[in-house]
């Protein structure tokens, strides 16, 4: 009788920029390893979301992927009916933790055992952040685990220095507004002291918002390797991979292809903007989302309109309300872009119309190697702008004024360092490309991340 197929079970938080990261990892265990299997796993309220289509109860057999039935998706569930709505209330938001935690458990155990009876076992889980129980569940069935980190490393490293040691340290120059004392921590702060607002956020209140018991790490954190374009070359970070000197990279969002008029109208934009490109303007399309930019939707329309470059603005709909002012107040000044309430970030950005992506900075999309804009809001995105603008050099971070807004001039202004004609803007551009050429090479096949993960796969099949 032949042993069983090694099976990963992919579990994540129920936020997109976790689903992305942790589907993209689960598609790529099947493109190195045919003979694997893999269960993707989220909240249900997040599996309907990913599967609008097909919201009837699917039971254990799950939902398949075309391809033969190596990829199933199989939520588990969180207590709620609906999963947590949002908002700013903080209540609300500690009472869907309190019931994540406490059904997130006992969903997933059950899951592994009838995973099991069907004759699928699990062989290996793998979970992202805020599932601080999702190493103890298959630990009580001789399963093992790994955490799949979807942050840069340096982030990690700051965590790891945090509750080794330099808590009090960290919490003091805070308190101080003084930069962060490098204390031989490694992370961005070889081109100077890190200031509070480089630190990640959850640093600043790890109570409410990081799980106090980081997992062990086996190895001291060291410098990554110098080299690459003028700096650090990136690798991937696969867990349980030899090779300490590792970053993520590649990482790419994934989301439900949609048709219809906005794509339409998206392809039309971005094949405009092409033809722009390679005649005599050489103007590129741009893209920006989040919610912080849209606080003053005045500013962010007459910024990137008197740049006088083509732009896709995306709004997701239960935010677009908030142009709806600003866009009749501008009226015909508003020519040079377009509005759509979702795309394929992946396919969008790496179209050669666009030149450059103007972001909120979270890993997802630092990873996409296109010239950037950042304005960071929240968790580690301030660590990642400093990495964009002060270690990579492949982009800039917009100043906020005191009430958080980005203004219009200062818009411009960023834009115009990353899309201008100066020997500045040409530099950031190069790197750009170059972070993306090595990165292309490290996820290849024979690249060092794509060897990495092999790896990985054969250390779970030697532990069957």
């Amino acid at each position: 009788m032949s042993p069983p197929r090694s099976h990963f079970l992919v579990l994540t938080y129920p936020l997109q920029g976790h689903i992305a990261p942790a589907l993209r990892l689960a598609r790529r265990l099947l493109a190195v390893a045919p003979d694997v299997l893999v269960t993707f796993s989220t909240t249900e309220a997040a599996h309907q979301r990913l599967f609008p289509a097909k919201q009837e109860e699917e039971g254990l057999n799950g939902r398949g992927d075309g391809d033969g039935g190596r990829l199933e998706f199989i939520p588990f569930s969180d207590g709620t009916e609906g999963g947590y709505g949002g908002g700013s209330d903080v209540g609300a938001f500690n009472a869907y933790m309190a019931s994540f935690h406490a059904a997130g458990p006992r969903s997933v155990g059950a899951l592994v055992d009838a995973l099991a009876a069907r004759g699928r076992p699990v062989s290996r889980v793998v979970y992202t952040l805020m599932l601080p129980w999702a190493a103890d569940v298959p630990r009580g069935r001789g399963v093992p685990s790994a955490l799949y980190w979807i942050q840069p490393v340096a982030v990690f490293a700051v965590y790891h220095h945090y509750f080794h040691g330099y808590a009090g340290a960290v919490a003091e120059h805070y308190r101080r507004g003084d930069p962060v004392v490098r204390r031989g921590a490694p992370g961005p702060g070889a081109s100077g002291g890190r200031g509070p607002a480089d630190v990640p956020h959850r640093v600043h209140r790890p109570r409410k918002l990081l799980p106090r018991r980081l997992p062990h790490v086996p190895r001291p954190v060291r410098h990554p390797r110098q080299g690459g374009p003028r700096g650090h070359r990136p690798h991937q970070l696969v867990p349980g991979a030899r090779g300490g000197r590792s970053r993520r990279c590649g990482a790419t969002r994934r989301a439900p292809h949609r048709s219809g008029a906005p794509g339409r109208r998206r392809d039309q934009h971005l094949q405009a903007g092409r033809r722009q490109v390679h005649g005599v303007a050489r103007h590129q399309a741009g893209e920006l989302r989040g919610v912080r930019l849209l606080r003053k939707p005045g500013e962010l329309l007459l910024g990137l309109e008197e740049g006088r470059r083509p732009y896709l603005l995306v709004v997701r709909k239960d935010n677009k309300a908030t142009l709806a002012e600003a866009e009749a107040e501008m009226g015909e000044r508003l020519e040079n872009g377009v509005v759509v309430e979702w795309c394929d970030q992946v396919r969008v950005l790496s179209h050669a119309a666009v030149g450059f992506f103007v972001t909120h900075c979270g890993w997802n999309s630092v990873a996409e190697s296109v010239p950037m804009v950042g304005v960071p809001k929240v968790s580690e995105q301030s660590m990642n702008a400093r990495l964009v603008e002060r270690e990579w050099r492949t982009g800039v971070s917009g100043r906020v004024d005191d009430g958080g807004v980005l203004r219009a001039e200062e818009l411009r202004r960023c834009v115009e360092e990353v899309m201008g004609n100066g020997a500045a803007a040409a530099e950031v551009r190069r790197r750009a490309r170059e972070w993306k050429r090595v990165a292309a090479e490290a996820m290849g096949n024979g690249g060092s991340s794509y060897c990495n993960l092999v790896a990985f796969v054969d250390g779970a099949r030697s532990s069957n």
